[in-house]
């Protein structure tokens, strides 16, 4: 008798189209994201101007060149740059394309090109971050880097710059001058306190408190009335909009911050915060070259030049040559080719009204998804924000709340502060999307 055998069919998972494939587990650090982290070490924190031994090693230039290459390099389905697609994205592509329209155009076009290269590597980099990242774990070590990076800044301006009764407040630093840095330490606190009251380990922890409090002695130091102003409006969003941290943690933090303000500030520093409220003879207000005649000056140029602008980098251009000031030198008299201090009057002058009309929505954009990610939206119902990935979400949004207030008087259109905080809310918010956890 002849037997036939049968095969046994085993179930298998049942498979529906355009299921999302499921994710491979996060791992630790690997190269890519080391290279990652060098690269925001030098671009953000720059390590190599505070130690000038590593400049010969080029580490934004290594570091981003190697990210890039590994990226090319790798295979990972939970890496794939289609997965970065967002309303971020269209509108940081949007900027550096208009940016090289603007070149043809510009009062000095070698200076515009320059500006468009390097915001075209700037813009490289945030994608590559954006799409390393694997999980809220990762974007979370980009974050300790970033406020990591900003208090070994901290600690070494602390150390190697004195003050005394009549230099009361920081000048020009390493790279930074104080009012920029004092939006760095504005964008860096709120991750700071992140830190500070995750679970974590207590070394964490404990170094993260401490990194605050010298974050916090810096911003004194600083005596930029724009950074105090940041903070103010970081401070209020932390205590009344984010949620994922108990209000006793919340309110515990910042009395801590405002306690170390408290006993540092000088009476000279809170008499240059008084004339926010009184200003006075502030020369902001009454001097060609103040803030506000600059400004002036600056919607000028969108107006003369509504579309393209004056070209990338170019407002100091435009102030020592087609601003009424300009006139100046005709008669011997020095003009100062200054910057725009203010970040959208930069954008709007440089880059007409279309450019300012990105810049503004790549701001916007990146903030609403990381509340969408906050909320994490399913189905058409709303989580409460308790898990980790909210608690990261609202914590970068107070960080670009923090960059959004300082960059109305300063000009940051372009720097890789912004950026980097860019590719941590479209990373994150991938991570929502994709619910890779």
């Amino acid at each position: 008798m002849t037997t036939t055998a049968r095969r046994l069919d085993v179930p298998q998972p049942a498979r529906f189209d355009g299921a999302v494939p499921a994710p491979s587990p996060a791992r630790g650090w690997d190269p890519l994201l080391i290279c990652i982290a060098v690269y925001v070490a030098a671009a953000v924190g720059r390590i190599h101007d505070l130690f000038p031994v590593l400049a010969v090693f080029k580490p934004a230039l290594t570091a981003g060149t190697l990210a890039i290459a590994l990226y090319l390099l790798q295979r990972s389905r939970v890496r794939r740059m289609q997965r970065v697609r967002s309303r971020t994205a269209v509108c940081l592509l949007g900027l550096v394309l208009w940016s090289a329209l603007s070149v043809p155009g510009a009062l000095n076009q070698g200076t515009a090109f320059q500006s468009w290269t390097e915001l075209c590597r700037t813009a490289a980099i945030s994608f590559v971050i954006a799409a390393s990242v694997r999980s809220v774990r990762d974007v979370e070590r980009v974050a300790l880097v970033y406020f990591g990076v900003t208090v070994v800044y901290a600690i070494v301006v602390l150390a190697r710059f004195q003050l005394d009764a009549e230099s009361w407040r920081l000048g020009r630093l390493y790279y930074y001058d104080a009012n920029d840095f004092a939006t760095l330490v504005v964008t860096a606190m709120p991750l700071g306190l992140y830190f500070v009251l995750a679970k974590r380990r207590p070394v964490v922890r404990a170094a993260a408190l401490a990194g605050l409090a010298l974050l916090a002695v810096c911003l004194i130091r600083s005596g930029s009335r724009g950074g105090f102003l940041a903070f103010l409006v970081v401070a209020a969003f932390v205590l009344m909009r984010v949620t994922t941290i108990p209000a006793r943690s919340r309110l515990a933090g910042l009395v801590l911050i405002l306690a170390v303000l408290s006993a540092t500030a000088s009476d000279q520093y809170w008499a240059q915060m008084q004339t926010i409220v009184r200003p006075k003879q502030d020369y902001n207000l009454t001097s060609e070259e103040g803030r506000l005649k600059v400004w002036k000056r600056g919607l000028d140029y969108m107006s003369a030049h509504p579309v393209f602008g004056v070209g990338a980098n170019n407002f100091p251009v435009a102030e020592g040559t087609i601003s009424p000031l300009a006139r100046l030198a005709e008669r011997g008299i020095g003009v100062r080719w200054g910057a725009a201090h203010n970040s959208y009057v930069q954008v709007a002058a440089e880059l007409g009204i279309p450019g300012f009309v990105l810049f503004v929505a790549l701001l916007w954009s990146a903030f609403a998804s990381l509340r969408r990610a906050a909320l994490r939206r399913r189905g058409g119902s709303t989580r409460p924000p308790t898990d980790e990935l909210s608690r990261l979400a609202q914590t970068l949004m107070a960080a670009f709340i923090g960059f959004a207030v300082g960059a109305l008087f300063l000009s940051l259109a372009y720097t890789d502060m912004l950026y980097t905080l860019v590719a941590m809310a479209m990373g994150l918010a991938k991570t929502a999307r994709w619910d890779v956890t």
